[in-house]
C-alpha cells in the first residue's frame, strides 16, 4: 500500500465585538458578542458537483475537535438547554426531551460565551451530510428590548447541535429548528442565523430576538453563492406558505404588521432586514462592518467557479476575514454519491486558518489525538482553577491551537515578508493530503464492501491522525524558524504598554492594514 505523505518541508479585517444596544425604559445596556461567518457554494458552481460550505467561529475561547458517536437513549431522557442569568439577556436553563436516537457528527467545540453553558458549538457535519454553521444576525432594538427577562428557550449552540443530532436533510434541519422554537422558545444575545446545507441545497434560518417565536428561512439553490457576516435575509414573498423556497413562523408577517413595521398596502416588498433587522444595517450584503463586505466576498468566490476544496480554503483563509478572532476554520464538500457515513469528511484548521493548515477528518475516525482535544489554553476558568488530574496527560501534550497561534503571531508581525512563506507551506501540506485522498478512500471503501468496516476505520484513523501530527510537527518547525528569523532582524521589541488584553484592535495579517491587497 502507498505510504503516507511526509509533512511539508520546514522553511482583514479586524472583527470587532458586536455591540447591541438594549433599551429598557431608562436603562441602556451595552453588550458584545463574537461574530462567526459562513460560505455556501451551490453544486452547479463546484468542480465535482458537491455543495460546499465553509467558515469559522469567532470566540474568545479555546477550541477543540470532537467526533461525537451516534447514541441511543432510553425513554424519558432529558437534555439541558438555554442560557443562565449571566447571559447578556439573562435567562434560565431547563430541560427538554431527548430523541431515542441521535446521529454521529463532527464539530469544533469551545468553552466560553457569556452565560451560554459549555461545551458550545457553531456546527459541523453529521452522518447524513447535513452541515451547519452558526452566524450572528442582529435584530432591531425593539425586539431586543421586548425579550423577556429572564428569557427561556433554546440558544444557537443548542439548535446547531440538535440539527446535527437529528436532521437527515437541510430542509428537515429548518423544520426541526422551527418546531423547537414553537415548542420551547428561543434564547438569544440579540439575534442569530444558521446556515444549513446538504448535498442538494442550503437554507439560511434567521431566529429573531423578542421572545415571540419569530423565525424565517430562505432556500439556497445550485447556482447560489452566499457569504454571511452578519447573517440575514432580504426580500421574501408574503405568501410563504405557498412557496417551497421559504419557511417561517406562523406569525412572521402578521407580527410585523401589528407593530407597524410593515404596511402591505404600501406596495413595498417585505424585506426581512429592513423590517426585523438592526436598523443601523440597511444592507446586510454591504453592512459597512468588515473591510471586505459579504457582497464583495461573494463576488470573489463566484469568480473562482468551478470551485475546488482548495479554492474555498483560500477564501476561508483570506487575511481580510481571518485574524486572531478566528477560533478555527472549516470546509466541507457534500456529495450525493458519498453514501457511507464513515467516509463523510470535513477539513478543519485547529485555529485561524490564515496561519494554520486544514487537516482532513472522516466520521469513521475513532479517536482524535490528545493534541487536538481540549486544553486549558484560553479555556474558561483556567486562570482561576487548577488542573483536574484526570486531564494531566492530555494537558501535557502539545496543543495544536496554541502552536498555530504562535505561527500567526509571528507571521502577522510582518505579513508582507513572513505570511507568503507560511501560506505556501500550508497550501503545499494540504495539497499533499488531497493527493492521498483517492487511495485512502478507495481502500477504505473496498474494506467496507468486503465486510471489514473496522479495518476501514483503522485506516481512516491512522491516516487522519498521522497527518494531523505531521501538521503539528510542521507548525513547531515553522514557529521555530520564524523565531530564529525575527531574532536576526532589527525591530524585535518588547511590548510598550502594560495592558495585555483587548477586544479591539486584534492581531491581523493585513500588510500595512490594506484591505484591498491581501498580504498573501
Amino acid at each position: 500500500m502507498k505510504t503516507l505523505s511526509s509533512a511539508a518541508s520546514a522553511c482583514r479585517t479586524i472583527c470587532h465585538a458586536f455591540i447591541t444596544l438594549l433599551t429598557l425604559g431608562s436603562l441602556l445596556l451595552a453588550t458584545s458578542a463574537q461574530a462567526s461567518y459562513a460560505y455556501y457554494v451551490g453544486k452547479n458552481l463546484t468542480e465535482d458537483g458537491s455543495v460546499m460550505m465553509g467558515g469559522t467561529g469567532e470566540e474568545v475561547s479555546s477550541h477543540w475537535l470532537e467526533i461525537v458517536p451516534a447514541r441511543d437513549y432510553p425513554p424519558g431522557t432529558m437534555m439541558r438547554v438555554g442560557v443562565t442569568g449571566d447571559a447578556v439577556i439573562p435567562g434560565e436553563l431547563f430541560e427538554i426531551p431527548q430523541v431515542a436516537h441521535t446521529f454521529r457528527y463532527m464539530q469544533m467545540a469551545y468553552s466560553d460565551f457569556e452565560g451560554f453553558p459549555a461545551p458550545l458549538t457553531n456546527g459541523g457535519v453529521n452522518e447524513h451530510q447535513v452541515a451547519v454553521r452558526d452566524v450572528w444576525a442582529p435584530s432591531r432594538s425593539e425586539l431586543v428590548a421586548m425579550t423577556p427577562r429572564p428569557q427561556r428557550g433554546l440558544q444557537y449552540s443548542d439548535l446547531a447541535r440538535i440539527v446535527m443530532e437529528r436532521a437527515r436533510t437541510a430542509r428537515e434541519g429548518v423544520e426541526i429548528i422551527g418546531d423547537l422554537i414553537a415548542r420551547h422558545g428561543f434564547a438569544t444575545y440579540g439575534g442569530n442565523t444558521h446556515l444549513i446545507a446538504d448535498p442538494d441545497e442550503g437554507w439560511v434560518v434567521w431566529e429573531l430576538a423578542g421572545g415571540k417565536g419569530l423565525w424565517v428561512a430562505e432556500r439556497l439553490g445550485p447556482d447560489d453563492v452566499r457569504v454571511l457576516y452578519p447573517g440575514g435575509i432580504g426580500e421574501i414573498p408574503t405568501d410563504i406558505a405557498d412557496n417551497s423556497d421559504y419557511m417561517a413562523s406562523d406569525n412572521f408577517i402578521s407580527f410585523a404588521i401589528e407593530q407597524g413595521w410593515y404596511d402591505p398596502a404600501a406596495g413595498k416588498p417585505f424585506n426581512v432586514q429592513h423590517v426585523y433587522g438592526d436598523q443601523d444595517i440597511r444592507d446586510y450584503r454591504e453592512p459597512g462592518i468588515k473591510l471586505m463586505s459579504p457582497g464583495d466576498m461573494e463576488r470573489a468566490t463566484r469568480a473562482m467557479a468551478p470551485l475546488t476544496e482548495a479554492d474555498l480554503m483560500a477564501r476561508v483563509r483570506d487575511p481580510r476575514v481571518v485574524d486572531d478572532d478566528s477560533g478555527y476554520g472549516q470546509v466541507v464538500s457534500l456529495h450525493r454519491d458519498r453514501t457511507d457515513p464513515d467516509l463523510v469528511r470535513m477539513w478543519v484548521a485547529p485555529t485561524g486558518s490564515v496561519a494554520a493548515p486544514f487537516n482532513v477528518w472522516w466520521l469513521g475516525v475513532t479517536q482524535v489525538p490528545m493534541e487536538y482535544a481540549a486544553h486549558r489554553y484560553l479555556t474558561k476558568d483556567a486562570a482561576s482553577t487548577f488542573l483536574n488530574p484526570d486531564f494531566q496527560m492530555q494537558e501535557a501534550t502539545r496543543f495544536a491551537g496554541r502552536t498555530f497561534k504562535r505561527v500567526m503571531y509571528y507571521a502577522c508581525s510582518a505579513p508582507d515578508r513572513l505570511l507568503p512563506v507560511v501560506t505556501s507551506m500550508l497550501t503545499a501540506f494540504e495539497a499533499e493530503t488531497r493527493g492521498d485522498l483517492d487511495w485512502v478512500e478507495r481502500s477504505a471503501r473496498k474494506m467496507i464492501e468486503s465486510g471489514d468496516r473496522e479495518a476501514a476505520r483503522r485506516l481512516l484513523t491512522y491516516y487522519a491522525t498521522s497527518r494531523a501530527m505531521s501538521a503539528l510537527d510542521m507548525g513547531d518547525t515553522i514557529a521555530g524558524a520564524l523565531d530564529a528569523y525575527t531574532r536576526l532582524l532589527p525591530g524585535r521589541t518588547p511590548p510598550q504598554g502594560a495592558e495585555m488584553n483587548t477586544m479591539d484592535p486584534t492581531v491581523n495579517c493585513l500588510a500595512d492594514g490594506d484591505p484591498d491587497v491581501p498580504a498573501n
